[in-house]
């Protein structure tokens, strides 16, 4: 059974550690840092911030065309180039211009991120290897998401200005390293004919037309929702609806936070030979039982057996993350042709893209109406696409709901370094 390349997984996961840890630092002042920095008013930075991510989205599609015209690799390199002129640009930002211009170069680099990203994992990975990886990335992001902002709470407790500096220029450095440490992995996917050439037959159009994929992408969407629940949902229900300490939210943010880090291996060595569907559908049921005993929570009487019941419902939550996140990203990628799939993973991207911009509209209206509507809702349909994605794996290609039936054909990998003729071939890796 192929393996990907020790060098190849190694340097990549690495780099999503630097990627992970200089984001961590600088997710907790995103929108201090121009107030405090700029003496800009919080209104005004927020504004500023939103209409230069609804620009960005611009980027999603454009990141798949260039991931088929030039390569998963280099589109990954140019948006970390990106954020890093961006975050440099933070240190210039004087007025509102000036920061709207330096976030747009942020926002646009990291839309091009989700497509470009799966892109090149399958050009590193093939088979179940590629779960693991996928797995390997998730618990090392987690990690240094964590690292990144323990190390700005350090630096930001001087409370200085010169600390928010720092910060945003640590960030700055380490998309270069990451650049540079992307640039360095090795190829070990075969490369196919036609891959990574720009497709004159459809395009988007060509993606459009596939019912499959189509499907498959909007089965994910009401469970992309479900990852938004923990940070917009569970807060504002526990302290407003269960009237429970303000630490409370915080408490169960690091328990998922944490159980990421550590069970997402382990777990998926556990499931590596499960259909992804299954495995991903399996995701979709735990999710949809957790939010049952969020709901019933609030029946419970005394604090014991509410904090037992939250935290029970917290590690199923996290256990349906842990099953989905993996599988169903796998899939996607495996499902997508290697001529096309930069474009098959931006248009892969709306199902988590979309649900996100209406998530905040959703869940407050949802919370306003009734909290415990809200979470029956999502626990239907979190089951309702779990379904879906059982009843549609025989449209999908074996070989990416079970990869290792494609691990058993040694000769589907060959190491990039061996393919014979340059003007024979392309520079993207084999369909998976």
């Amino acid at each position: 059974m192929p393996q990907p390349h020790s060098r190849a997984s190694w340097r990549y996961t690495v780099a999503m550690l630097v990627d992970a840890t200089g984001s961590g630092m600088y997710l907790p002042l995103s929108l201090l840092y121009f107030h405090y920095v700029t003496g800009l008013p919080l209104p005004a930075v927020g504004a500023t911030m939103t209409v230069a991510a609804l620009l960005g989205v611009v980027s999603n599609p454009l990141a798949g065309i260039l991931v088929d015209r030039y390569g998963a690799r280099t589109v990954v390199i140019g948006g970390y180039l990106l954020r890093s002129a961006g975050f440099g640009g933070y240190l210039l930002v004087h007025n509102q211009v000036e920061m709207f211009l330096a976030v747009v170069l942020v926002a646009f680099g990291d839309r091009t991120f989700p497509p470009s990203i799966q892109a090149l994992i399958s050009e590193i990975a093939q088979g179940t290897a590629r779960d693991r990886l996928i797995a390997r990335q998730k618990s090392l992001r987690n990690g240094g998401l964590g690292i990144g902002g323990l190390t700005a709470s350090v630096l930001l407790g001087v409370g200085h200005n010169s600390s928010y500096h720092l910060v945003v220029g640590l960030d700055s450095v380490s998309f270069v390293l990451a650049a540079v440490l992307i640039a360095t992995v090795p190829s070990v996917v075969a490369r196919t004919r036609g891959a990574g050439r720009p497709s004159r037959k459809g395009g988007y159009r060509t993606v459009a037309r596939d019912r499959s994929f189509v499907r498959l992408t909007l089965i994910n969407a009401p469970l992309a929702l479900c990852y938004m629940t923990l940070s917009m949902v569970l807060p504002v229900y526990l302290t407003q609806t269960l009237r429970t300490s303000t630490g409370v939210p915080g408490m169960l943010y690091a328990l998922n936070t944490i159980g990421i880090a550590v069970v997402q291996i382990p777990l998926t060595r556990l499931v590596i030979r499960r259909a992804r569907t299954r495995t991903a559908a399996l995701g979709g049921a735990v999710f949809a039982l957790s939010f049952l005993l969020f709901a019933s929570s609030a029946l419970l009487p005394g604090q014991g057996p509410l904090l037992g019941c939250l935290f029970l419902a917290t590690a199923l939550y996290t256990t349906g993350e842990l099953l989905h996140s993996p599988a169903t990203s796998a899939l996607a990628t495996g499902t997508a042709p290697a001529e096309l799939r930069g474009r098959y993973m931006a248009f892969y991207q709306l199902s988590w893209a979309l649900p996100s911009a209406a998530a905040p509209t959703l869940f407050t209206a949802g919370l306003a109406l009734s909290p415990t509507g809200l979470w029956l809702l999502l626990a239907t349909l979190a089951s309702g696409s779990a379904l879906a994605l059982l009843r549609m794996e025989h449209r999908l290609p074996e070989a990416a709901v079970r990869p290792w039936t494609r691990d058993a054909v040694p000769a589907a990998v060959v190491p990039a370094a061996v393919v014979p003729a340059p003007t024979t071939v392309s520079p993207v890796g084999s369909r998976s």
